[in-house]
Formats: C-alpha cells, sequence, structure tokens
C-alpha cells in the first residue's frame, strides 16, 4: 500500500522530462516536501525506503541525468565542500558504527534531503531569478499547512495521520498529539509540534521579507473578498500558525531573528550591528549567567514545569558530553549511543550531532550554521540599502540561520526540517555566489538578473 508514496516522483519525473527539472523543482518538489509527512516511507525491500519528497528528488536526479544541462546554473564554492563531507560524514559514521545494512537509508537521507536539496537551490533559485518563485510556493505551502492545523488545535486529532495512516501500516504512530496550556499542539506533516514550530519560524520570517519587497498583490484573484490586503492575510496566517505549535524555543528564535532584519532597515547598518553586537554583552551574558542558575538547580528542586524543562536540558549536557568523546570522531549512530537512565530524550540537536556522528559532522554543522549567517551578514552591509526598508534579502536570511541556531538547542533537528535547511544554504549561497542584489517584484527589467534562456527557442524563431 506504501507504494503511493511515489505517486509526486511520478508527477515530478512527468514534468521533468515535458519540460524542466528546474519547473518540477518547483511545482512538486517543493509542495511534497511541505506538505507529506516524512515519518511515512516507501517500503522497498532490499532498497533504501524513500520519503515522498526523497521519491520526488530521485525522480527529478534522473531526469536530470537523462537531460544534461539541467544544473547549469551550478558554480562551485567553498561551501560545497562543507556540506558534502558533513553528509559524508554522518553516513560514514553510522556504516562504521552498524554496517551498511542499517546505514542505507540514512546514506541515501544524506544524498536525497541535504546534498540534492542544497544542490537544486543552488542551481535554480538565484541564477534563474526564482527568488520570489521559490519564496511565494514555501509561504502558501506553509500558509495551508496552517489553515488544515486549525482542526488538528481544535479538535486534536492530525489529519495527515488520519488519511495517510492506512497507506503506511505501523509508521507514524509514534508521533502522537501533544499538550500545552491545555491546548493541543499542532504538528500538521512535520512529525512533532516543535519541528512543526521550526518550519513556521522559517514560513513567517519568509512571508516578512516577501511583504516588505512588495512581493504579493494588495488584492488576490482567488480571495478578492478579502476586507485587508492580502500580503497582511498571508502574515496573520503564518503568524496563527506559529502560534498554535505552542513551541516556545521556536517563538524565541523568531522573535531574536526579527532583530537581524531589523539591522537591514537602518541606513548606517555597521553601527546598527554594533549596537547589537554590545547588546549581547551587556544583556546577553548576564541573562546567561541567570538562565544557568534558574536551570542548574536540578529537576528535584524545580518549581514549576518549566524550570524542570530547562533544568533537564542542562543536566543533558553533564550525562552525554563524556559518553560522546568516547567516540568523538565517528559517534556512536543513530541508535547505538548509550542511554543514560532518566534522560532518554536528548532535547539538544548540537549534543545529539555530537553524540551520533562524531566531530567532523558536528564542525561541518556548525560551520554552515554560523558560517552562513556571518557571511550574509558580512555580504548585507556591503550592498546598497534596499528601496523598500527591511526587504534586504541577505538580512532576512541570516535571521533564519540565527531562528535555527537557537531553536534546535532546544530540539533535535529532523524530518523537513532538514532539508529545509539545506535548501536556504543553497539559496543563500546562490545569492552571494552570483553577487545578487535586492530588488522588488516592481522594479524595472535592469535591475532583475536575467532570467533562464527559452526552452524552445528555435519554435520561437518561427
Amino acid at each position: 500500500m506504501s507504494l503511493i508514496g511515489f505517486l509526486p516522483a511520478i508527477i515530478a519525473f512527468r514534468l521533468a522530462m515535458a519540460t524542466s527539472v528546474r519547473e518540477a523543482f518547483l511545482r512538486v518538489y517543493l509542495p511534497t516536501m511541505l506538505c507529506f509527512p516524512e515519518y511515512y516511507r516507501i517500503i522497498t525491500p532490499g532498497l533504501p525506503d524513500p520519503t515522498f519528497d526523497q521519491g520526488v528528488a530521485v525522480a527529478l536526479l534522473i531526469v536530470a541525468v537523462i537531460k544534461s544541462g539541467s544544473f547549469k546554473g551550478y558554480r562551485f564554492s567553498h561551501i560545497d565542500a562543507v556540506v558534502f563531507v558533513y553528509a559524508l560524514s554522518v553516513a560514514n559514521s553510522e556504516y562504521q558504527a552498524s554496517g551498511y545494512s542499517d546505514a542505507q537509508n540514512l546514506v541515501f537521507e544524506m544524498l536525497f534531503s541535504v546534498v540534492m536539496p542544497y544542490l537544486m537551490a543552488k542551481s535554480f533559485i538565484e541564477p534563474h531569478g526564482l527568488r520570489f518563485d521559490f519564496a511565494k510556493r514555501v509561504v502558501t505551502c506553509l500558509a495551508i499547512v496552517s489553515v488544515i492545523n486549525v482542526y488538528e488545535a481544535k479538535f486534536a486529532l492530525n489529519l495527515w495521520q488520519k488519511f495517510l495512516g492506512p497507506f503506511f501500516p505501523g509508521q507514524g504512530e509514534a508521533w502522537g498529539i501533544t499538550f500545552r496550556f491545555g491546548m493541543a499542539r499542532t504538528a500538521g506533516p512535520y512529525a512533532h509540534a516543535l519541528l512543526a514550530g521550526i518550519m513556521m519560524m522559517v514560513g513567517f520570517r519568509i512571508q516578512r521579507w516577501l511583504h516588505y519587497s512588495g512581493a504579493w498583490p494588495d488584492k488576490s484573484k482567488l480571495m478578492p473578498w478579502l476586507p485587508i490586503k492580502f500580503p497582511v492575510f498571508m502574515s496573520l496566517v503564518l503568524t496563527g500558525g506559529f502560534f498554535i505549535t505552542f513551541a516556545k524555543g521556536s517563538w524565541l528564535a523568531g522573535f531574536l531573528a526579527g532583530f537581524v532584519v531589523a539591522v537591514g532597515r537602518v541606513k548606517n547598518r555597521v553601527l546598527a550591528l554594533s549596537f547589537v553586537l554590545g547588546a549581547i554583552v551587556f544583556v546577553g551574558i548576564p541573562a546567561l549567567i541567570s538562565f544557568i542558575n534558574y536551570a542548574s538547580v536540578g529537576r528535584a528542586n524545580a518549581k514549576d514545569d518549566n524550570q524542570e524543562t530547562a533544568c533537564y536540558r542542562y543536566e543533558l549536557i553533564f550525562l552525554y558530553v563524556d559518553i560522546a568523546k568516547e567516540k568523538e570522531w565517528w559517534g556512536w549512530g543513530l541508535t547505538k549511543w548509550p542511554q543514560v537512565a532518566g534522560a532518554p530524550s536528548i532535547d539538544n540537536h548540537y549534543l545529539l550531532l555530537f553524540l551520533m556522528h562524531g566531530k567532523i559532522a558536528f564542525y561541518c554543522f556548525l560551520y554552515i550554521l554560523f558560517g552562513m549567517m556571518i557571511r550574509l551578514i558580512v555580504y548585507a552591509t556591503k550592498l546598497p540599502q534596499p528601496k523598500r526598508s527591511g526587504s534586504s534579502l541577505a538580512f532576512n536570511l541570516a535571521g533564519i540561520y540565527l531562528g535555527y541556531i537557537i531553536a534546535i538547542a532546544t530540539v533535535f533537528m529532523g524530518k523537513q526540517t532538514v532539508p529545509m535547511l539545506f535548501l536556504l544554504t543553497g539559496w543563500a549561497e546562490g545569492f552571494m555566489l552570483s553577487r545578487g542584489k535586492d530588488y522588488s517584484p516592481s522594479d524595472s527589467d535592469e535591475n532583475k538578473p536575467a532570467g533562464p534562456p527559452p526552452l524552445h527557442r528555435f519554435g520561437r524563431v518561427v
């Protein structure tokens, strides 16, 4: 029954053959990745078991091999090597720990949830002038998920599991509804509310950039009856979808990411950055000391659930760092690490990555997050002030990286949050590599990057 999961891959293959891999990436891969759960796998005996979006990525790679020139927008840069080494290190760590039979799904995931999304985003978005098309599709898909999630919030029933679960018997049952403040926390197709919070944080920040850039029309042809402007409506929908995850870490991450975006709205960006760095020193350090004092009292002495959660996450570091150091280069693998009694869940992706996959993967991952954020900020300070305040793409992307950095300190990074991060990395790297500039859809053509050449040039001549 799980073979139904190949349906998006078949559609993507046919569309890519009829048009281009780039078109199938926008019209099939993105909606599939954002709207279909990754905890459902297509069972293929003797082969890796792909998820919906991994199946689409495989189909697009096959078409790219058949049709030469599909990735002609690609240009090598040093971050490619970091991404490839990260993927190889994670795959090798599992191979070292469990052998190929158990490692094949993770090897497959590294290829089609890390490397392939990164290459597609880097090759297709900026080189072909598709930044607004890409961003709108991401936001539209997440807005649809947000609306559907209202049902989950009200009735504590995940509609994805209800309608897709019968096709994947025995899969996804571990991802149940969680509650906070007496209300159901929405997970949608993202397995857990904490992961949904990260996805909605990304969508909210991209939507705010689209809003600042004037990318949406004030009136939607599909919803002309809206009493408010369409960009405002989309921002409200994403805000609502973000809120009903009740993911406090992602809320904080999205809020702090806004400060990075705010720097891009100031004329004197160097001064604004100096102010932010000063705030980190004079406010952040005392706040960190206060948090350590708050979280170090031990779970037994916690005064409420919030403090108990903070204490647990603080204790995890001391419980598992020494274990991680026992196999510091390649790690213990996905499931082979020793579990400490009373601490079965490692709610810190940095610690979990070091524990499972070792130093090499850990340092590559840190460089992807912090390195990309810093490079984007430095790049943005050299660009002229955009015509529309807040529409700096580099500052907005840097803000999303900061959001990731903060959010995954409180939860593991899994399911769709992985390909989403590497799509953003490919987009950001392609933007900087092509010396991209800020512009809005209403700008004159000379301010926009050249689009792709026509697919059927001879026919147009005739």
